[in-house]
């Protein structure tokens, strides 16, 4: 097996280096790596209705959809990634084969986990672990989480959706307590070290481990980056079809919005409600926005020589993104 220390935290980067390893290589791979701030979202959820996006453009973070099914996880630094790429898909479902090493390594900090349900690790009844899956041809991919010193705030803001906003029409994340292993460790340990310690473990109880340098596949992954991975296509216009709702009060009144939004994100329908006031009938800004695809780089183009305070007296362009994102 193939070993490969990924010291990338660029997110894009590395959800394509999973991709690239699992469909070009036909040695099987470990590999250990970390996001910078970043919100993942499964392969068949729909994006703007696992995440508080205000908080997430606020706070710079990253969003980006992995290969695998499952439910939206929070990466930070504080958060250890691990991949396992093997030839046999006889193992897809099997969760157990590769949580077992990793329960395996936390004995050894004294750490008692064990697997419960399908794909979570526990400690003391709390996730430190979640897992998924995701096979290519003959070849099964096994990636996991461990929260070793997440920020537990962050995940908490960027994770939360108000219930009403969207009704998606995807598959819906099921959010679980969490805990990070550092705060069951008698003597804590900095993150690197717990990497490191990981690492050691894991080299020394995979048969025939060898060495992969990943630079020597960086070109090929940098354009996976580029082409898929960094896209608005792939992280959000991806989602399955959902309905969006969503309320606010200006000082110019309150609006109410409700956009029907096709699989390939475009706007089907739009509706604005309210007890606003209008000196242009609102339905003309519906009409500009049927159509267009619910992204805010697209919206705000489209708009660019309109007033919006024509149709919604008072109200900015500002806080009019506000109200469809």
């Amino acid at each position: 097996m193939l070993f490969i220390f990924n010291e990338s935290t660029d997110p894009y980067f590395n959800l394509a280096a999973e991709e690239f390893l699992v469909q070009n290589l036909s040695e099987e791979v470990f590999m250990i790596w970390r996001n910078h701030n970043t919100i993942v979202v499964g392969r068949n959820q729909n994006t703007l209705s696992e995440i508080h996006y205000d908080y997430v453009k606020e706070h710079d973070i990253q969003v980006v959809r992995r290969m695998s099914g499952g439910g939206t996880v929070f990466h930070d630094m504080g958060n250890v990634n691990f991949t396992f790429i093997v030839n046999s898909g006889d193992d897809f479902n099997n969760y157990r084969r590769f949580c077992e090493p990793v329960i395996g390594f936390l004995k050894t900090l004294g750490v008692t986990a064990t697997l419960s349900g399908r794909n979570d690790i526990l400690v003391d009844d709390k996730k430190i672990s979640g897992n998924a899956q995701y096979m290519y041809k003959n070849r099964v991919m096994h990636h996991g989480t461990l929260l070793y010193a997440a920020s537990q705030d962050r995940i908490s803001e960027a994770l939360k959706v108000s219930e009403d906003k969207i009704k998606s029409k995807g598959i819906k994340s099921v959010r679980s307590r969490v805990t990070n292993i550092g705060s069951h460790m008698e003597t804590p340990i900095s993150v690197e070290e717990f990497v490191e310690k990981f690492v050691d473990y894991m080299v020394k109880n995979i048969p025939d481990c060898k060495y992969y340098d990943l630079a020597q596949n960086e070109a090929e992954i940098r354009k996976l980056r580029e082409e898929k991975y960094a896209t608005w296509e792939w992280n959000y216009g991806y989602s399955p079809k959902y309905e969006f709702v969503r309320k606010k009060r200006f000082d110019a009144g309150c609006v109410e919005v409700h956009m029907d939004i096709a699989g390939t994100s475009e706007i089907k329908d739009i509706k604005f409600y309210g007890d606003f006031f209008s000196k242009v009938p609102v339905t003309e800004l519906e009409q500009k926005l049927q159509g267009l695809r619910h992204e805010a780089g697209a919206i705000e183009k489209a708009l660019e020589d309109t007033d919006v305070s024509q149709y919604i007296a008072g109200i900015t362009k500002e806080d009019f993104m506000t109200l469809l994102f």
